[in-house]
């Protein structure tokens, strides 16, 4: 039971030395994480100015292209309202003439009425 016991002091002893260790002191595989955390800040700040800029020049691409579009639509409204425009004028042409037709029937009846009696 002393040589358990022994043992088991020196296992505590030797674990209390192990943990000891100064924080900064890192292993290995805690600096290869480091590296690899650090390496991923510095693509981010490189990579985040390009990315605004593209977001940017996206956004710009998508404010003019929507001024194109209200530009286009305001014309076609102005065409439209032209055409209605002119087919209500050819459509008063229209029933001038149609009547100024029906007019000239009138009075060639009237004449063929007086020639006949």
């Amino acid at each position: 039971m002393k040589t358990t016991t022994m043992l088991g002091a020196l296992l505590v002893l030797a674990l209390a030395a192990g943990c000891s260790r100064h924080d900064d002191a890192m292993g290995p595989a805690q600096k290869a994480g480091k590296a690899v955390d650090e390496a991923g800040d510095k693509v981010a700040r490189e990579l985040r100015a390009p990315l605004e800029k593209a977001n940017e020049a996206a956004k710009q691409l998508a404010e003019r292209a929507e001024e194109e579009r209200r530009q286009i639509a305001e014309r076609t409204d102005e065409a439209r309202e032209k055409i209605r425009d002119a087919t209500a004028e050819a459509g008063r042409g229209l029933q001038k003439a149609t009547g100024k037709v029906g007019e000239k029937v009138e009075q060639a009846g009237e004449k063929m009425q007086d020639a006949s009696r």
